[in-house]
Protein backbone atom coordinates (compact mmCIF):
# COMPACT_ATOMS: atom_id res chain seq x y z
CA UNK A 1 0.00 0.00 0.00
CA UNK A 2 3.01 2.35 0.89
CA UNK A 3 4.20 1.49 -2.53
CA UNK A 4 1.29 2.36 -4.28
CA UNK A 5 0.70 5.47 -2.81
CA UNK A 6 4.61 6.61 -3.15
CA UNK A 7 4.14 5.84 -6.83
CA UNK A 8 0.70 8.38 -6.83
CA UNK A 9 2.76 11.15 -5.71
CA UNK A 10 5.81 10.70 -7.34
CA UNK A 11 4.18 9.61 -10.52
CA UNK A 12 4.89 12.58 -13.47
CA UNK A 13 1.59 12.95 -14.35
CA UNK A 14 0.00 12.81 -11.24
CA UNK A 15 -1.59 16.44 -9.82
CA UNK A 16 -1.75 15.19 -6.80
CA UNK A 17 0.01 17.78 -4.38
CA UNK A 18 -2.06 20.72 -6.33
CA UNK A 19 -5.25 18.64 -6.17
CA UNK A 20 -4.21 18.32 -2.71
CA UNK A 21 -3.22 21.72 -1.74
CA UNK A 22 -6.91 22.80 -3.74
CA UNK A 23 -8.97 20.83 -1.99
CA UNK A 24 -8.03 21.47 1.58
CA UNK A 25 -7.59 25.07 0.28
CA UNK A 26 -11.41 25.25 -0.20
CA UNK A 27 -12.26 23.09 2.90
CA UNK A 28 -10.24 25.53 4.79
CA UNK A 29 -11.90 28.45 3.00
CA UNK A 30 -15.49 27.16 3.31
CA UNK A 31 -14.27 26.12 7.51
CA UNK A 32 -13.21 30.02 7.67
CA UNK A 33 -16.32 31.34 6.01
CA UNK A 34 -18.40 29.43 8.00
CA UNK A 35 -16.84 30.04 11.26
CA UNK A 36 -16.98 33.89 10.69
CA UNK A 37 -20.41 33.46 9.69
CA UNK A 38 -21.75 32.46 12.95
CA UNK A 39 -19.35 34.37 14.60
CA UNK A 40 -21.36 37.58 13.15
CA UNK A 41 -24.79 36.52 13.19
CA UNK A 42 -24.82 34.94 16.43
CA UNK A 43 -22.43 36.57 18.36
CA UNK A 44 -19.98 32.99 19.33
CA UNK A 45 -16.81 33.25 20.21
CA UNK A 46 -14.39 32.03 17.42
CA UNK A 47 -13.96 28.43 18.99
CA UNK A 48 -17.18 27.51 19.56
CA UNK A 49 -18.14 28.77 15.64
CA UNK A 50 -15.16 26.88 14.75
CA UNK A 51 -16.02 23.66 16.58
CA UNK A 52 -19.70 23.71 15.23
CA UNK A 53 -18.73 24.23 11.66
CA UNK A 54 -16.38 21.09 12.12
CA UNK A 55 -19.35 19.54 13.40
CA UNK A 56 -21.55 20.24 10.66
CA UNK A 57 -18.80 19.20 8.12
CA UNK A 58 -18.33 16.22 9.24
CA UNK A 59 -21.99 14.94 9.47
CA UNK A 60 -21.88 14.84 12.96
CA UNK A 61 -24.00 17.47 13.98
CA UNK A 62 -24.44 20.45 16.06
CA UNK A 63 -24.22 20.13 20.16
CA UNK A 64 -25.22 23.51 19.80
CA UNK A 65 -28.22 25.10 17.77
CA UNK A 66 -28.26 29.21 16.24
CA UNK A 67 -31.01 31.05 18.26
CA UNK A 68 -31.27 33.53 15.21
CA UNK A 69 -32.92 32.93 12.38
CA UNK A 70 -30.18 33.96 9.95
CA UNK A 71 -28.33 32.11 11.95
CA UNK A 72 -30.07 29.00 11.03
CA UNK A 73 -30.22 29.38 7.46
CA UNK A 74 -26.93 30.62 7.44
CA UNK A 75 -26.10 26.93 9.23
CA UNK A 76 -28.08 25.42 7.18
CA UNK A 77 -26.15 26.63 3.89
CA UNK A 78 -22.74 25.91 4.92
CA UNK A 79 -24.12 22.44 6.16
CA UNK A 80 -24.55 21.86 2.11
CA UNK A 81 -21.43 23.86 1.32
CA UNK A 82 -19.46 22.00 4.27
CA UNK A 83 -20.03 18.94 3.83
CA UNK A 84 -19.89 19.12 -0.08
CA UNK A 85 -16.06 20.56 0.58
CA UNK A 86 -15.24 17.59 2.97
CA UNK A 87 -16.36 15.15 0.64
CA UNK A 88 -14.64 16.54 -2.17
CA UNK A 89 -11.30 16.87 -0.06
CA UNK A 90 -11.38 13.17 0.97
CA UNK A 91 -12.06 11.80 -2.37
CA UNK A 92 -9.50 14.34 -4.45
CA UNK A 93 -7.01 13.44 -1.99
CA UNK A 94 -7.82 9.77 -1.36
CA UNK A 95 -9.34 8.48 -4.63
CA UNK A 96 -6.14 7.83 -6.90
CA UNK A 97 -4.99 5.57 -4.02
CA UNK A 98 -8.30 3.32 -3.94
CA UNK A 99 -8.39 3.68 -7.77
CA UNK A 100 -4.74 2.30 -7.64
CA UNK A 101 -5.90 -0.52 -5.16
CA UNK A 102 -8.59 -1.27 -6.61
CA UNK A 103 -6.83 -1.95 -9.97
CA UNK A 104 -4.07 -4.23 -8.36
CA UNK A 105 -6.82 -6.34 -6.42
CA UNK A 106 -8.68 -6.80 -10.38
CA UNK A 107 -5.46 -7.31 -11.78
CA UNK A 108 -4.48 -10.21 -8.94
CA UNK A 109 -7.95 -11.60 -9.56
CA UNK A 110 -7.49 -11.48 -13.34
CA UNK A 111 -4.06 -13.35 -12.96
CA UNK A 112 -5.47 -16.05 -10.13
CA UNK A 113 -8.25 -16.52 -12.72
CA UNK A 114 -5.98 -17.66 -15.48
CA UNK A 115 -3.71 -19.43 -13.31
CA UNK A 116 -6.57 -21.82 -12.32
CA UNK A 117 -7.94 -21.69 -16.08
CA UNK A 118 -4.71 -23.00 -17.17
CA UNK A 119 -4.28 -25.70 -14.66
CA UNK A 120 -7.77 -26.81 -14.60
CA UNK A 121 -7.18 -26.98 -19.41
CA UNK A 122 -3.65 -29.15 -18.23
CA UNK A 123 -5.47 -31.25 -16.27
CA UNK A 124 -8.09 -32.55 -19.01
CA UNK A 125 -5.59 -32.74 -21.78
CA UNK A 126 -3.44 -35.06 -19.48
CA UNK A 127 -4.03 -38.41 -20.76
CA UNK A 128 -3.27 -39.68 -16.84
CA UNK A 129 -6.14 -37.65 -15.83
CA UNK A 130 -8.53 -38.56 -18.76
CA UNK A 131 -8.06 -42.41 -17.42
CA UNK A 132 -7.75 -42.18 -14.26
CA UNK A 133 -11.57 -40.44 -14.68
CA UNK A 134 -12.57 -42.92 -16.48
Amino acid sequence: MVRSFSRIVHHPLSPFKRRTLLSFSVLAAVMAVGTEGMVLLEGWNYVDAFYFMSLIATTQGPTRNPATEGGKIFASAMAFVSVGAAISAIAFVFGPLFGTMFQEGIDYLEKEKKRVTDRLEHRALDPKVLEDEQ
